[in-house]
Order: C-alpha cells, then structure tokens, then sequence
C-alpha cells in the first residue's frame, strides 16, 4: 500500500469522526427534534455547526468510496473504525460525555481489532480464471 492509499484511509478516520463530533454538538445546540416540526429539521440543517459536520461527512463518504474502490469492505471498514476510538477521545476531552469503563474496554478491542486487519491483505485476490464469452440469444429462439 502507498501513501497515497494510507492519507485516503486517515481522511476516512479523521473526517468521520469530526463531522459526528460537530454534529453532536450542533444537534445539542439545536435540541430535540420531532420529523412533524419540519421547519426545526431545516434550520437544524443550516446551523453552522451541524452544516460543517455534513460537509466532513460528505467528505468521509467521498474518502470511504475511494478506499472501497480499491480495497475490499472487510479490510476497509474495519481499519477505518480506528475513529471511533478517536471519537471517544473527541466525545471525552472536548464534548466533556461521560464514557464509561465499558466503553473504552470495546474501543480498546476495536482498536486490537484493526491491529489484526492491518496484518491481511488489503485486497483479495482471486486465481485467474477464463472466462467463456457471454452467449448471445436471438429472439424468437430457445
């Protein structure tokens, strides 16, 4: 794997977990939201806070598309949920949330987790088989 590949993957990890972390906070900044007070929704949308937190996911989604061109799901998702663990440090230190003794015992294994995904191969590799032309049926004919 090439730089390249392990800057797609940390903007995985850092966008994601920056654009959940801004939402949350603008979410509580906007309070509770009902689907049937749709005007609440919109201007949840277009606070500043929430706004840029959908713009980090947007990027998250554009970086995590990229990495799955390239890269199998089951070595992609895996070695990008290395943000929840920042994002359990982002929620502790600068959110001021409790995380509980059970919680960082699970981020501790998650985090073992993509120690073990980062030793496998980013993608798998099939044997090469030939493949027969695909067979071109005429209408009319069975």
């Amino acid at each position: 794997m090439n730089l390249r590949k392990y800057l797609v993957l940390l903007g995985v990890v850092i966008f994601g977990a920056s654009g959940d972390a801004l939402l949350s906070r603008g979410m509580r900044q906007v309070g509770e939201i009902q689907l049937h007070h749709w005007q609440k929704l919109i201007f949840a949308v277009v606070h500043p806070w929430v706004a840029l937190g959908v713009l980090l996911l947007m990027a998250f989604f554009a970086s995590y598309m990229t990495a799955l061109s390239w890269a199998d799901l089951t070595y992609v998702l895996p070695a990008t949920s290395i943000g929840y663990v920042l994002l359990a440090f982002i929620a502790k230190f600068l959110l001021h949330e409790n995380v509980s003794a059970t919680r960082w015992v699970g981020i501790g294994l998650i985090a073992a987790g993509v120690g073990f995904v980062a030793q496998g191969p980013a993608l798998t590799h099939h044997p090469h088989h030939e493949e027969a032309p695909p067979q071109v049926l005429s209408r009319g004919k069975a």
